[in-house]
């Protein structure tokens, strides 16, 4: 050191001692380029919109999940962010990829859609998450990452299946481990979601995933990318012809021709009499049916079922059903009877009694156009 100032050698020195006695920076730090964080981004927004979707249809709500935030974290540094309740559901995929895929959700968002599947209004959700309210939770998230894969799948464009989904309560304060996908140290890819469920949820998911999946990933989606750009070879293209060399001059100038067919000379068209078109009249008709094809499935059984009327039941309602219970259909009294043949409208009839058995006389039947529409 002179006059106060550290040399450049000094600093260097400093520096190289710093780094050496940490242990953290003398590892090798686990990254994603800009283009792996973009793939992961697309996969995780169209994959998590059909969840949404499967999702809202479930909740009989407006379901949103905003754009995601793509990172690399530890389940350590997760634990620290969020110390909180957390409903984490792990899959594994059993074909097109290897690995683990983790949704966390917090406990509070998760009591809010048992609520809703068990036909509440999500205002005033329970406290704990019991067993029964803790299956209608597992197979929300189960129908959700079902919608993930089939997204994947079809991004991939080639088959991806997920085991059974496990559930598991976590609460990151307290409990020491969250999932075996990794050590609480080791890296791991975090996608986060914002999800909102109108007025009632505005909270984040997440979405975790091994280093090795995610780079999996990236790499099924630029392949399937790479397919889907590569033009298809066209039987009909003509080679293009050699160059050309220039006559006017001494210099030899080369002409790339367009792949394109050779046009011919134009030939005189012969005389062509053109007649408008005619056409049949679009009336409802009968479905011809042959005799001689018919008789050959006379024999196959059928099954005949009388319909007296049918209703929607919430699971709360179907769980509060006793004997002497009344659940009112949607057809009034003395109103016709559906007859269906393998589950296919064909008739309508009453109830009748006939030597104290249950009978059904024949009131309505559906056309043969009808009934063919609705065999189909």
């Amino acid at each position: 050191m002179s006059d106060g100032f550290l040399s450049q050698e000094e600093i260097d020195a400093l520096l190289k001692g710093e780094s050496s006695s940490s242990p953290a920076a003398s590892e090798d730090k686990v990254e994603l380029s800009t283009m792996e964080e973009d793939a992961l981004g697309e996969i995780g927004n169209i994959s998590m919109g059909s969840a949404a979707t499967t999702l809202s249809i479930l909740l009989g709500k407006t379901v949103s999940i905003t754009t995601p935030r793509v990172s690399i974290s530890t389940l350590n540094e997760i634990k620290e962010q969020y110390p909180l309740p957390y409903v984490v559901i792990e899959v594994s995929y059993t074909h097109g990829l290897v690995g683990t895929n983790i949704l966390a959700m917090r406990e509070q968002d998760a009591l809010i859609i048992a609520d809703l599947m068990m036909g509440g209004d999500g205002s005033n959700p329970p406290t704990e998450l019991s067993e029964l309210y803790s299956s209608a939770v597992t197979e929300a998230m189960n129908q959700m990452m079902g919608a993930t894969a089939t997204s994947i799948s079809t991004m991939f464009k080639k088959k991806i299946d997920i085991s059974p989904p496990t559930s598991t309560r976590v609460d990151f304060a307290t409990d020491s481990q969250i999932t075996d996908m990794a050590a609480g140290s080791e890296p791991i890819v975090r996608v986060s979601f914002r999800m909102e469920v109108e007025n009632l949820i505005d909270s984040e998911i997440m979405q975790l995933v091994s280093v090795d999946v995610a780079k999996e990933m990236v790499g099924n989606l630029m392949e399937a990318m790479q397919k889907a750009e590569a033009p298809a070879a066209s039987p009909a293209s003509v080679p293009s012809p050699a160059p050309v060399a220039a006559q006017s001059t001494g210099q030899a100038a080369s002409y790339a021709a367009p792949n394109m067919t050779q046009l011919k000379p134009s030939q005189p068209a012969p005389n062509v009499v053109v007649q408008p078109a005619q056409f049949a009249p679009l009336t409802p008709g009968g479905v011809p049916i042959s005799d001689t094809n018919i008789n050959l499935i006379m024999d196959v059984p059928l099954q005949v079922t009388v319909e007296l009327g049918r209703t929607r039941k919430l699971i709360r309602e179907i769980l509060d059903l006793s004997a002497g219970s009344v659940i009112e259909l949607d057809k009034l009294a003395g109103e016709p009877v559906d007859i269906l043949v393998n589950g296919k409208l064909i008739a309508k009839g009453e109830v009748v009694v006939i030597d104290e058995n249950f009978g059904v006389r024949v009131t309505d039947i559906l056309s043969p156009l009808e009934r063919a529409t609705n065999l189909q």
